[in-house]
């Protein structure tokens, strides 16, 4: 209807101006892009009563529409984690800006080729709850050179608003175009779907939620996408298994933050140690009321447990709750995880280095594990210091996407004369 002709209007006069602000943006050498990382920090420490006066209202809401506990300790920001955005500013601004960089050679036809990375242009980001996103998306953007629009989700919609207002009032007193971050305030789904089919004004859009958000935008948008975040991750206990670190990798990875995409959700325990592993198992998972849902040779030796279905395999549970398979061989575990994991992260516990090299190279996941807990699929566990997301997908970037995700890259060939 008429409403939704607005919309589109505002949308895309929003799009435009970003896309017209990237351009100079594109140009900023390093220093400029970090002085505006540093205006940001500042002016929001400067405003950090407004911040928490504006998230007061998003959280009376949030309370009153009795959204989980959980949900609403995402959406909090305390002075404390205003702060600790701040920090997160200032230690982006250390990270090397990887724009401009590259390599050359000469070629025989007397050519010269310099291969260097550009920014990607305007990218969006839609996104759920926490207002961290806001800042960390916009800074990752700025850094690399890039205008932003951002859509956030309706719960953190006051704290949003005014956290775009502050990081535009920074771009402005630096010198650039406060259209570079964009923010769409209609919290309507409608405005989502528009933004997804902003074809020639968005250069790329990166989901970061839930599974039922990403799939909507994967199935829905018409510009390019990068998937990031869902991680039905699987723990594979080989039958030469070290038992004592099998059991603390499997604590790790399934208890020490089960809501979080590098948990795992599977474990697959070979036939040969099953009887020893699994009753340990079954006690370290009781300690964090952890319910198990297993195949029926898992249940004949964890009696406690629930029948898995194959749905349970498929499913990513964020939760206390985890599935459980007994295999026969590494082939069956190898064969289990490529078709029902998200291609995310994998882990083998294993004394066989042979298996351990077999696992890395036939699991099609973007982070393979050997003996280590699949909770270091991250940005700064990788040493890449920030991260936009986690990519379960081949193109463009799989797994944890540091600075260099954020750019594509452009041949500059000089010569003299030369002709073909």
């Amino acid at each position: 209807g008429v409403k939704n002709m607005e919309l589109r209007d505002e949308i895309l006069d929003l799009c435009k101006n970003a896309k017209a602000a990237s351009a100079k943006l594109a140009l900023a050498d390093t220093e400029q892009k970090n002085g505006i990382l540093l205006c940001i920090a500042r002016i929001l420490r400067e405003h950090t009563a407004e911040l928490t006066a504006a998230n007061r209202l998003d959280l009376d809401r949030a309370a009153d529409s009795g959204l989980a506990k959980a949900m609403i300790d995402r959406l909090t920001l305390s002075e404390k984690r205003v702060e600790t955005i701040c920090r997160s500013l200032e230690e982006l601004v250390n990270l090397e800006d990887p724009i401009g960089k590259g390599e050359s050679w000469e070629r025989p036809s007397g050519i010269t080729i310099r291969h260097i990375r550009v920014p990607l242009g305007v990218v969006a980001i839609i996104y759920e709850a926490r207002p961290n996103v806001t800042v960390d998306s916009a800074a990752l953007c700025l850094k690399t050179g890039n205008a932003v629009v951002l859509r956030g989700g309706k719960e953190a919609i006051h704290t949003n608003k005014k956290l775009v207002e502050l990081i535009k009032m920074a771009l402005s007193e630096c010198g650039f175009d406060p259209h570079c971050v964009e923010l769409i305030t209609s919290t309507d789904r409608e405005s989502a779907q528009i933004l997804m089919n902003m074809r020639g004004y968005i250069d790329v859009l990166i989901p970061r939620g839930g599974k039922g958000l990403i799939q909507n935008v994967v199935q829905n948008a018409t510009v390019p996408v990068i998937e990031t975040g869902a991680g039905n991750c699987h723990l594979y206990v080989d039958d030469s298994a070290d038992m004592d670190m099998a059991l603390k990798i499997a604590v790790n990875a399934k208890c020490s933050r089960p809501s979080v995409c590098n948990a795992i959700e599977t474990v697959l325990v070979h036939a040969g140690i099953a009887a020893k592993f699994l009753p340990l198992f079954a006690q370290e998972m009781e300690k964090f009321n952890v319910e198990i849902r297993g195949c029926a040779k898992t249940r004949v030796l964890i009696p406690t447990a629930h029948e898995a279905t194959d749905e349970d395999f498929f499913t990513e549970y964020n939760d206390y709750i985890v599935a459980v398979k007994v295999v026969d061989t590494l082939s069956d575990a190898i064969a289990h995880i490529n078709k029902y994991s998200t291609g995310h992260s994998e882990a083998i516990i294993t004394e066989n280095m042979e298996n351990a090299e077999r696992f890395q190279r036939e699991v099609n996941s973007a982070a393979v594990y050997v003996n280590a807990s699949t909770r270091f699929t991250d940005g700064g566990e990788f040493g890449f210091g920030a991260e936009i997301g986690i990519s379960t997908q081949k193109l463009h970037v799989r797994g944890p996407m540091g600075l260099p995700a954020l750019t594509t890259e452009k041949y500059l060939i000089n010569g003299n004369g030369n002709v073909r």
